[in-house]
């Protein structure tokens, strides 16, 4: 059946929600859990005694001809002491739990990130288009100008399909940056699990001022510090240590003697003769006992086990190392890059106010015929192109400065 398909209008906290709610890989992460969670349950069921019956009923012939009989039970037995592997087992499903858990956080964190360069794209191409708007006005002008000072020879034909050419050169922009903004909105879609056939608009934030994104920067310490205390990365590791530790203690559990306890009852049950005849045979019987299994030589399987389970966890311990190194690298590594996003930020902010108004003052030159027309284009395409670099490094400055506040475990908002 067909979905039918709707209309959203969403800012990117939003788009967060909505990708947290509808995603199918961190749905299927979520299975996992509950998995996990079940596991972890049945785990803690180990320290009690089991029960269990059991009926069983025989057919016979002999020289009085055919009989039967059966008989019934019931038994439970409790695992005491087993080298502490029972906890051990118990503990090591909780920690599994909990990393998924992790896990999930480190998923979100990516998909925020996916979706905040796709959204700040979108944004980013938005506020391109109305620019090149302005200017495809602005060429539409020219052309009519150029028109008529052609007709009265103010201007040569070359110079009008100088003007022409660069209208519909304007012109191509605007389109391709429209079907970009739709390639984009699809990519987005895709994030947010949407049906693609979907109406998708984005609610533009407030991005005149971007110098609070400096002035809110902590110190470069500060911000290693905050990650080192929050990066799922790490705790996953530290989780990995501790199952691997558990592990360890697992395989020396081995050489330790194991102790059960056993309880049963049984009794003979009713008997029917070739006759038909009936009767009740056997007395109940019980019985309890208490039972060791003591290791004594498993030819060297509980050491290579031990061994191989220390080797793992100074493993685990030198991922958590590695990961730690790695996560300092690039949190400083995106620390600086915000410096260096806000500084290139600020020089084309000042460029694009300085070719705007230079290409405003040209236009009106060469309204009054003050400037050619090569001058005039040569001064539209300065600005056009410190426009584009204003535009990127504006949204580059955003994505890299959002990205250092997820490293942070900050949330992320525009």
């Amino acid at each position: 059946m067909a979905q039918e398909s709707q209309s959203y209008r969403f800012s990117l906290e939003d788009c967060l929600r909505f990708a947290v709610a509808n995603s199918y890989e961190r749905k299927s992460m979520e299975l996992a859990g509950k998995s996990l969670e079940a596991t972890y349950e049945q785990s803690k069921q180990q320290r009690l005694p089991n029960l269990s019956a059991s009926v069983g009923q025989n057919l016979s012939n002999n020289e009085n001809g055919w009989s039967t009989s059966g008989n019934v039970g019931v038994g439970s037995s409790v695992t005491i002491y087993q080298g502490g592997n029972i906890n051990n087992t118990i503990e090591q499903s909780r920690l599994n739990v909990e990393r998924n858990e992790v896990q999930l956080e480190q998923y979100d964190n990516q998909l925020a990130t996916q979706i905040l360069q796709s959204f700040l794209t979108i944004l980013g191409n938005q506020e391109l288009l109305n620019y090149q708007l302005e200017v495809l006005n602005t060429s539409r002008e020219q052309v009519k100008q150029g028109r008529v000072r052609h007709n009265v020879g103010t201007i040569l034909e070359s110079d009008l399909l100088l003007l022409e050419a660069q209208y519909y050169s304007d012109s191509n922009n605007v389109v391709d940056t429209r079907i970009n903004i739709e390639n984009n909105l699809l990519d987005l879609k895709v994030l947010l699990s949407m049906n693609p056939t979907d109406d998708l608009e984005i609610v533009t934030p407030n991005t005149d001022n971007l110098d609070d994104l400096k002035e809110s920067l902590p110190s470069e310490e500060e911000a290693v510090s905050l990650a080192m205390d929050y990066m799922p990365d790490l705790r996953m590791s530290d989780y990995d240590i501790r199952m691997a530790e558990k592990s360890v203690d697992m395989a020396r559990g081995n050489y330790f003697p194991s102790i059960s306890a056993n309880a049963n009852v049984g009794m003979g049950v009713l008997s029917f003769d070739s006759e038909g005849n009936s009767k009740w045979y056997g007395k109940p019987t019980e019985s309890a006992g208490i039972s060791m299994s003591i290791p004594i030589y498993s030819r060297g399987q509980t050491k290579a086990n031990v061994k191989k389970s220390r080797i793992a966890l100074e493993q685990a311990q030198l991922d958590y190392e590695q990961s730690a190194l790695a996560v300092r690298q690039t949190v400083v590594q995106a620390y600086r890059n915000v410096i260096s996003a806000y500084n290139a930020y600020k020089v084309s902010q000042v460029k694009e106010n300085a070719y705007s108004k230079s290409f405003n003052a040209y236009n009106i030159q060469y309204q009054y015929g003050a400037i050619t027309t090569v001058e005039l284009l040569q001064q539209q395409n300065n600005y056009l192109n410190a426009l584009n670099s204003y535009i990127q490094n504006k949204y580059s400055l955003l994505m890299k400065r959002k990205i250092l506040d997820v490293y942070m475990g900050k949330q992320i908002e525009l």
